[in-house]
């Protein structure tokens, strides 16, 4: 799957990058008509200790899906985001089947 990345008031590790991409690309598992995809890496500039956010959009035909996370490492809001995807996929393809 082809992926855009973007780090928005840093520069992203290339090994956050690698992560991200190996994570999403084991989405193509669940359904095989993902088109392409964007991630945006995010800093809130807030105090908390969550202040890590990753935001997913995934193109698939006829649809677009989106997941948001916001955790304490960009790792754990990338594993989050991206199980919410694939909870959101498996239900898009049993709707897509159903039909």
């Amino acid at each position: 799957m082809k992926v855009q990345m973007q780090s928005i008031h840093f520069d992203a590790d290339i090994k956050l990058l690698d992560f991200i991409q190996k994570k999403l690309d084991k989405l193509e598992t669940f359904y095989d008509r993902v088109t392409d995809g964007e991630v945006y890496l995010r800093l809130d500039k807030s105090e908390q200790k969550d202040n890590k956010i990753v935001e997913i959009k995934i193109n698939v035909p006829g649809n677009v899906i989106f997941a948001k996370s916001q955790k304490s490492s960009f790792e754990a809001a990338a594993d989050d985001a991206v199980e919410s995807l694939r909870r959101q996929i498996t239900k898009f393809k049993e709707k897509a089947t159903a039909h």
